[in-house]
Parts: structure tokens; C-alpha cells; sequence
């Protein structure tokens, strides 16, 4: 999903590197917003006489709207295939569409490994403690590993897991463990949680099934809360990837008690690939 921000060129080295990981193409997707038309509304008290030609210059307005986000979008489109393309995957395709983001991933991931997008959008720089809107939106709706790509993208050899025992972190382990996407790569599971028989046995089914797969693979359990025990340890400097699930709550539960995950996505200066 590519849009306007500071963290195009990210999504785009972001994917052209798992793209290179899975041998698998890229396809790039912007979404053009809503027209101005939708966002003026002429039921009120308006001069009969004045409205008719209020609503030409409003359909001229959404005409001359229209044809600069496609022109935009177009541009964004093939700024990012040449990164990817200059990123060595010479399997790049690109879609521009019109409607909303969700109702467009709905239709596109099916043949998708992966969802790639930005932590946030084209207001990014004057919203830096806030996540993008749509970021939740798309890791709660979509079907597939969502990849959030941070502001800048750099290779790496190491990875963290942040293990809870939930169903959404061992769907995380079976991907890693069955995927090629990290293979050959270094794995820290960590654990967040009280030093006791029952919690260190907790990461011994997922460390064995990471070890089986082939990584070289260290466990971590350290006591302390969640946010503040896995952020540190993601920007220890020597992970490049933060591996999780996501949003294992409701959003109403998630404003009453928080959400880890926004915290670590919102925190977090690696990219974060999150399961639901």
C-alpha cells in the first residue's frame, strides 16, 4: 500500500526485500480518496435559483479533483517501482483504485503473501506521536501477516519475537518456522512475565519449533510490563524485525486498558510484522 508520506520509499524497500526473501512478485496499490462531491452536502436552505450553478462548479471541482489524484497516485505508483525495481525484483505491477482502503484489500489480498504498509500516512509529520488511521483498520481486516514498515528500512540478521502463549503469537511462530521469509536469520522469543517454572516452560514448544526450522534461537523472560519490557528490548540495536500479534483485544477493551500493540508499533523504529 503505497500513499504520500515520508515512509513511501520504506513500504517500497520493505517490499521489494520480502519479495526477494519469498521469490515472489510485488504488486504496489494506491487508493484515491473521496471526491470532493461527498463532503458537501446542499440539503439545506440554499436560494433555489443559486443552486444549480452551485452544484456545476462543484461537479467541475470534483472532475479537476479527480483527474489531479490520478495523475498524483500514477506518479506515487511509479516512483515506488522504480525503487522496487532498482531493489533487484524485476516482477512489479501496479494498481491504482478508487474506493476505500479496506474494501480494496479485501479484493487484492487473496493471492497475497503479505500486506505491506506504512506506520503512517501522508500527515505523518505532523502527527508523530499517532499512529496512521488506517493502520489499525488494516491489521484488524486483513487475512494475511500485515508488515508495518517504519521511516527507514535497512537489512538485518536478527529478529524478536514477542511470545504471550496467545493464539495470534503462535500463529506468528508457525509463519516464521514455515516461511523462508527470515530464514537463515539469528531469533530472540521473549517472554514477558514473572520467573517461574511455569512461564519458562511456556517457550519451550515455540523455541523447539524455531530450532527444528533452523534458527539459531534465544529465550528471554524478564518480568515487568509488556510495553516498556519489549520496547527496550526491540531497541537494544541488534534485532532489525519485531515479530507479534495483534490487537488481541476489542477496540472498546483497548481504550479502557491500552494496547500493546500500538505502543510497540507507535515506539518501535524496525519494521513490525503482526498476526492476527
Amino acid at each position: 500500500m503505497v500513499d504520500a508520506s515520508a515512509y513511501a520509499a520504506s513500504v517500497a524497500g520493505l517490499s521489494a526485500w520480502a519479495a526477494g526473501r519469498l521469490s515472489m512478485p510485488v504488486e504496489l496499490v494506491h487508493v484515491l480518496g473521496r471526491r470532493l462531491a461527498g463532503s458537501f452536502d446542499l440539503s439545506g436552505t440554499l436560494d433555489a435559483d443559486l443552486r444549480p450553478a452551485l452544484l456545476k462548479q462543484m461537479a467541475d471541482l470534483d472532475e479537476q479533483y479527480g483527474r489531479m489524484a490520478q495523475q498524483k497516485g500514477r506518479a506515487l505508483l511509479d516512483s515506488a517501482k522504480a525503487l522496487v525495481l532498482e531493489a533487484g525484483v524485476s516482477d512489479v505491477s501496479v494498481r491504482l483504485r478508487n474506493g476505500d482502503l479496506l474494501e480494496t484489500l479485501a479484493d487484492l489480498e487473496a493471492g497475497a503473501e503479505l500486506v505491506v504498509i506504512g506506520k503512517r500516512g501522508e500527515a505523518a509529520d505532523f502527527a508523530k506521536l499517532h499512529l496512521g488511521s488506517n493502520l489499525e483498520r488494516v491489521v484488524r481486516s486483513s487475512t494475511r501477516p500485515v508488515l508495518v514498515a517504519a521511516r527507514a528500512f535497512a537489512p538485518f540478521d536478527r529478529f524478536l519475537i514477542a511470545y504471550d502463549g496467545g493464539r495470534s503469537a503462535n500463529r506468528a511462530v508457525d509463519y516464521v518456522a514455515a516461511s523462508p521469509l527470515l530464514k537463515g536469520m539469528k531469533a530472540v522469543l521473549l517472554s514477558v512475565g514473572a520467573e517461574t517454572a511455569e512461564n519458562r516452560s511456556r517457550l519451550e514448544a515455540p523455541a523447539a519449533l524455531l530450532e527444528k526450522a533452523g534458527f539459531e534461537t534465544r529465550t528471554i523472560l524478564k518480568n515487568g510490563d509488556p510495553d516498556e519490557v519489549i520496547g527496550e528490548r526491540a531497541e537494544a540495536g541488534d534485532v532489525g524485525l519485531l515479530v507479534m500479534g495483534a490487537y488481541g483485544h476489542s477496540r472498546i477493551r483497548n481504550l479502557v486498558i491500552g494496547s500493546t500493540t500500538t505502543a510497540m508499533v507507535r515506539r518501535c523504529k524496525t519494521p513490525v510484522l503482526m498476526f492476527r
